[in-house]
């Protein structure tokens, strides 16, 4: 009997190959459990058109994500603080404050774990933070705080 693998089986193959297995592996394991599909034609190629899709759903995907931190490089973010003596912040800026500060300036939802703050910013005055979009994307964006 002859089966799509629709995920990877250890000594057997690996997702979208097609191999053969006898008829009561196939049909009591791998099928019953939705680990494979019997190998027909109609199957075969709606399993590659599915691929296909997904791939280009991803390309389209890093596309966006690729369009969406160049915007973020080009801007300056503002942010305002409470100061108190020698220009120091009560407190420090927190992921959260320019998670906000982001979606307020840019109309842009940025997951505050997303948000690489290098060094804690406790002063008054500009920094550099990192935005990790996804897929290996990141964005360096240019952080001002002032104060009240």
């Amino acid at each position: 009997m002859k089966v799509l693998l629709l995920e990877n089986i250890q000594g057997l193959g690996k997702a979208g190959e097609v191999c053969e297995v006898k008829d009561g592996y196939g049909q009591n394991f791998l099928i019953a459990k939705g680990k494979a599909q019997l190998a027909t034609n109609e199957v075969i190629n709606r399993y590659k058109a599915k691929q296909k899709q997904d791939a280009e759903n991803k390309a389209r995907a890093i596309a966006q994500q690729k369009q969406l931190a160049a915007s973020l490089q080009e801007i300056n973010l503002l942010l305002h603080k409470k100061v108190g003596v020698n220009n120091t912040l009560f407190g420090a800026v927190t992921k959260d404050e320019v998670a906000q500060a982001l979606n307020e300036q840019l109309k842009v939802e940025i997951d505050k774990k997303c948000i690489v703050i290098k060094e804690a910013i406790k002063h008054i005055g500009k920094f550099q933070i990192e935005v990790k979009i996804g897929n290996g994307i990141s964005a360096e964006v240019s952080l001002e705080v002032k104060g009240l």
